[in-house]
């Protein structure tokens, strides 16, 4: 067996959703923050291009970068939401979800040992992705005091301790588990202290839609042209327009990385599924997705304020105001149990599902993901509360 991949660990998400998705089909009433996916449809407009792809034949092969008419659109959304200028025929590759994307770009970059900074807590999958494709994950720690965000000076110091083989920088925001977001000035300093110390950026923006600070999300991409010629910017459809199950990501990149990347997908799936491309194409260049998926932005936003409302008047419990994706992060480790223990109970005995912070890099953290309805946050938290309760009592005999 391969070694690499023999120690690779299961996403503690899925799994965690799955005994929850088991349970409900046993007659539980599960109040589930365990999936990171929107609990709205797919606009309709997006279903109706894929249907009308699949009646019109449309089921072929594509070009291995994807569609040139879809290419052509990321490149406007690039060009028009972000300030990112990419050409569409060298510098765009459409994928199968975001996930294949940062997969594509770690192979592209990476040449086996190279470092990749990671900062901590982290999405469960980068470092996985990241062994996969040879290099080996660097975490550089973060706090919640300080936003959850890593600065010039701890970037300096993980790349010392990297040994000289640092070679690419890892940035996720609005931040899956924590819900950071760095302002432009935040981000104009660690990508110049990159630029400085000679890494690339592997920017995935999947959230950005996601942004409750009042302030415009920036690319990283777009605030030099040193910066674009040194990242790969990630991004797709799945949260943006609740299309998580039809696995359409994107990425931009300069050509040479956009080429090795697409070399990548060439071999190992052809192309992207032809009918979900044209549902992309739809979800980016029709006015009525864009229409449509605004309900959903305002209703995440609520969301937001209320399970931190709720979640703070919890004792025992410290979190961050959320700023953007869906997710809060809560420290529970006053509560003197890790998170692993914390989240089996919970589920086992108040029937709610959250997940731990064990593989995001933080024992003390669980995180709840608030991609869920109004009801289940207020009756689910209530059920957190009351098991918080008997912790802290238990705690105490």
């Amino acid at each position: 067996m391969n070694s690499i991949v023999a120690a690779i660990k299961p996403s503690a998400t899925l799994a965690i959703a799955a005994q929850a998705r088991e349970m409900a089909a046993q007659g539980v009433r599960v109040h589930s923050f365990a999936a990171g996916e929107p609990d709205f449809d797919t606009p309709q407009v997006v279903k109706d291009a894929a249907c009308r792809a699949i009646a019109e034949g449309k089921t072929k092969y594509t070009a291995a970068r994807g569609m040139p008419g879809l290419c052509a659109a990321v490149a406007r959304k690039f060009a028009e939401k972000n300030g990112i200028s990419y050409d569409p025929a060298t510098e765009i590759l459409v994928s199968s979800g975001g996930k294949q994307s940062l997969c594509y770009a770690f192979q592209a970059l990476l040449e086996r040992g190279d470092a990749v900074l990671i900062p901590s807590p982290y999405w469960l999958s980068y470092p996985e992705m990241v062994r996969i494709a040879g290099g080996e994950p660097v975490f550089v720690p973060t706090k919640a005091a300080d936003g959850w965000k890593v600065t010039p000076a701890s970037l300096e110091k993980a790349v010392a301790a990297a040994g000289g083989r640092a070679k690419a920088l890892v940035l996720n925001y609005p931040s899956n588990p924590t819900g950071a977001v760095y302002s432009g000035e935040e981000l104009r300093a660690v990508g110049e202290a990159a630029l400085r110390l000679g890494l690339w950026i592997v920017a995935d923006e999947m959230y950005e839609r996601m942004v409750y600070t009042g302030a415009p999300f920036v690319s990283v991409a777009s605030l030099s042209p040193e910066l674009r010629e040194r990242t790969v910017t990630v991004n797709g459809c799945s949260k943006a327009y609740a299309m998580t199950g039809w696995r359409i990501g994107y990425a931009g990149a300069p050509a040479r990385v956009a080429s090795l990347m697409a070399t990548c997908q060439s071999h190992l799936a052809s192309n992207p599924c032809t009918p979900a491309q044209y549902a992309a194409l739809a979800a980016l260049e029709d006015p009525e997705a864009e229409r449509a998926v605004q309900p959903m932005l305002k209703a995440f936003a609520a969301r937001a304020e209320l399970i931190y409302s709720l979640l703070s008047k919890i004792e025992g419990v410290s979190l961050s105001k959320p700023e953007g994706a869906f997710y809060v992060f809560p420290d529970v480790s006053s509560f003197g149990v890790g998170s692993v223990e914390f989240c089996s109970r919970l589920l086992r005995e108040e029937s709610v599902a959250a997940v731990p912070g064990l593989p995001f890099g933080d024992d003390g953290c669980v995180r709840f993901s608030y991609a869920c309805s109004t009801e289940t946050i207020e009756e689910g938290i209530a059920r957190v509360a009351k098991f918080c309760a008997r912790l802290r009592a238990a705690k105490g005999a």
